[in-house]
């Protein structure tokens, strides 16, 4: 992953002043600490976990605007976080990044709610068009 330069627009991300929260879930730490050094840049707060089941337990996904977690992490996956947060029908805008993804798992994200399915490595400057879309939504 690179940078590729700041957003533009960020102040339509904010509503009424209270700028709109990221979440990262992934359990590479050079995968998370990149993904958060670069929502930083761009003027969006973000919160990183290394797994799902910190996430949960944190209790800051009624507070999320936008998750991007990986699709294979130890323990929870990212397709079981995402069936555990629409079973507790915590609605959020989830983009998936994986090294190892599949035609049907893209298919399955996809038709439970994910905004966006993307294969890493990605580019910077999609995903955070994908962010801007998800949390303008």
């Amino acid at each position: 992953m690179r940078f590729v330069g700041p957003a533009t627009n960020v102040s339509a991300m904010a509503v009424q002043g209270k700028a709109k929260l990221v979440a990262i879930v992934d359990d590479d730490d050079s995968v998370r600490g990149a993904l958060h050094g670069m929502l930083k840049a761009v003027g969006l707060p973000a919160l990183a976990f290394g797994s799902a089941e910190e996430f949960l337990k944190s209790g800051q996904q009624h507070h999320i605007a936008c998750l991007i977690t990986d699709i294979r992490m130890p323990g929870i996956s990212g397709l079981e976080l995402q069936a555990k947060l629409n079973a507790d029908n915590c609605r959020i805008p989830t983009i998936f990044i994986t090294a190892h993804g599949d035609a049907q798992m893209r298919m399955q994200a996809l038709r439970a709610g994910a905004v966006e399915f993307l294969a890493k490595p990605f580019d910077d400057e999609a995903l955070l068009e994908t962010v801007r879309a998800a949390l303008e939504s």
